[in-house]
């Protein structure tokens, strides 16, 4: 009898728990218009396409637990599709947004409505169109706060300031990458870098937008760094001011200081900032990492860190008093991103799969299609040919009569075939001096089966095809622990014993280091089709890309969702 008042007494506290989440658990419902308004950057005033009239756009501020409802009506000349980016999206593929990968794209005139639910996720998000380069100027952050009474592992400070890295074109980017899909060629680099969507001090017409950030002395700020860049990956400083590294990607890290961070495009980075320097005003800058033996844009972007109480000049010459500038380390200082990268732990003992059941090998980077006539407009890429990428030497090509998710779902033939190849059809020196034979990849719509809750490790290696370069890979629907990296070509029988399987860092996006490898694992829990693919838009559209599918366990809470009503149709 005594044990049985002591269970109803336990499952009675449980229950006043359960209802005191469902109590704290909040449901946003919001819409996101996409539209062509006039925005005047570096002296012209284009008609670029925002979200609420906003560039960038809203920041969603929501909690773990938290569910949202996001009606996305299209009122621009483009089909859209909008990625809310790290979301795990748990047996929801019809949320994640991936035109032609989880959904057909909503055409101009309709709309759809995005539902998901925030599960076991807190800290830096980020959401984007995942349309061609509407990317370009559509986006915002997405910030995740714990649920209510859930404590941070560090001293959190009052006081957020987002910050999103992005480019900007001097012109129409959808114009960009149709001249960039006509030619074959490289697309133009971007005409600026911006922070929170202003070019800042350095730029032409630029000097009276920039952004300023208010500051007490004493005060920690914490920052949360977006890159939301095109084809770029960023590092980024604050003059004479110090970075407590305490997060990236939406997973906690032990704390680490620096002054600088490397940031590529799709990931995040939470830093902790202390106004203890003499009051005055501080450039934060960012610039390009160049990798690859490519042209970039190599310009600066800036915003002001401003001491409430800065002194003014007096006299003749009145008024504030010129920023510091930061030191930043040089565009191809891969030394330092190295460095950066690898001073990232997980913040305790992480949850990485001991054992591996899917051990694949995927080649990454770029190659080029040779052209019957080189001399044609069509084939202005290097000695007459047309830039591709791949993985594995499959070079993704988007399907158009449907999506992946739905064609899977629906057991449509014809879409996409499942042989994706789980090592490189052909071994190479893959950083040596590859023989010109090798240079062309196939160009298909393949995707890789999955069992539900199979232990993956992906070696993701680099190669010299072209030019070796950092590639930013980015895995729908997974967080993962990055468990190793080196330079040069990974070796199975000795890297493996440098893993760290104690405490390596999680993330949803890592760099391939230019000429090297990295090592993930992760457990595939979330059944559907997950895209996988070069966050540098430009390579994504030339086909470095690939697709996951997997499988469903046993029973409804194992399986994917049924699709939506409002689904866009092809």
């Amino acid at each position: 009898m005594e044990s049985l008042r002591r269970f109803s007494f336990v499952s009675f506290i449980a229950l006043l728990a359960y209802f005191a989440f469902l109590a704290s658990a909040e449901h946003h419902v919001q819409q996101f218009v996409i539209q062509p308004r006039p925005v005047k950057r570096l002296c012209r005033t284009h008609q670029s396409i925002t979200v609420n009239g906003q560039f960038p756009g809203p920041t969603l501020i929501v909690r773990n637990g938290d569910s949202l409802a996001i009606t996305v009506i299209n009122r621009a000349r483009y089909n859209i599709s909008i990625h809310w980016h790290g979301i795990r999206q748990l047996r929801n593929p019809w949320a994640d947004g991936p035109e032609y990968i989880t959904q057909c794209p909503i055409r101009p005139g309709q709309s759809y409505t995005y539902r998901f639910k925030i599960e076991d996720q807190e800290g830096t998000l980020w959401w984007h169109a995942h349309s061609r380069w509407l990317r370009a100027t559509v986006y915002g952050a997405l910030i995740i706060y714990p649920r209510l009474g859930s404590p941070y592992p560090f001293s959190m400070p009052k006081r957020d300031i987002p910050i999103l890295l992005g480019e900007w074109w001097d012109r129409n980017p959808m114009d960009v990458l149709r001249q960039a899909q006509f030619t074959g060629a490289a697309p133009n680099v971007s005409d600026a870098y911006t922070i929170n969507g202003q070019p800042g001090d350095l730029y032409r017409c630029s000097r009276a937008g920039t952004i300023r950030f208010p500051i007490f002395p004493g005060e920690t700020v914490q920052l949360r760094v977006i890159n939301a860049a095109m084809n770029q990956e960023l590092f980024f400083s604050v003059a004479n001011h110090q970075f407590t590294v305490v997060e990236t990607d939406s997973a906690y890290t032990k704390p680490f200081t620096t002054s600088v961070i490397m940031i590529g495009p799709g990931q995040t980075t939470n830093v902790l900032l202390t106004a203890n320097q003499r009051p005055g005003r501080y450039y934060m800058a960012a610039r390009a990492y160049n990798s690859a033996n490519a042209p970039f844009d190599n310009t600066t972007t800036t915003a002001i860190l401003q001491y409430v109480n800065a002194p003014t000049r007096r006299g003749r010459g009145r008024g504030q008093i010129a920023p510091v500038f930061p030191v930043l380390p040089g565009f191809n200082d891969t030394a330092t991103a190295t460095a950066f990268t690898n001073r990232l732990r997980y913040w305790k003992r992480a949850q990485v799969p001991q054992q591996v059941d899917e051990n694949l090998f995927f080649t990454v980077g770029l190659g080029l299609i040779n052209c019957s006539n080189p001399n044609s407009p069509r084939c202005q890429g290097p000695n007459g040919t047309r830039f591709a990428a791949s993985m594995n030497n499959m070079s993704f090509v988007l399907p158009r009569s449907n999506s992946v998710m739905q064609a899977y779902y629906q057991g449509t033939p014809g879409i996409f075939t499942t042989d994706f190849p789980p090592v490189p059809p052909v071994q190479f020196d893959y950083t040596g001096n590859v023989s010109r034979g090798l240079w062309q990849p196939i160009k298909g719509t393949k995707a890789y089966k999955l069992k539900y809750k199979a232990n993956v490790q992906i070696v993701l290696q680099d190669t010299s095809i072209v030019t070796p370069e950092n590639h930013p890979m980015h895995l729908h629907g997974y967080q993962f622990y990055v468990i190793g990296s080196g330079f040069g070509n990974f070796n199975p029988r000795t890297d493996p014993a440098r893993f760290n399987l104690f405490d390596p860092p999680e993330r949803n996006t890592i760099g391939t280091p230019p000429g090297g490898w990295v090592a993930i694992r992760f457990v595939a829990d979330n059944p559907g089709a997950w895209f996988m693919h070069c966050h540098i838009d430009s390579h994504l559209g030339w086909g470095l890309a690939m697709v996951f599918l997997v499988e469903n366990g046993r029973g409804r809470l194992q399986s994917v969702q049924a699709p939506p009503l409002d689904l866009p149709r092809c």
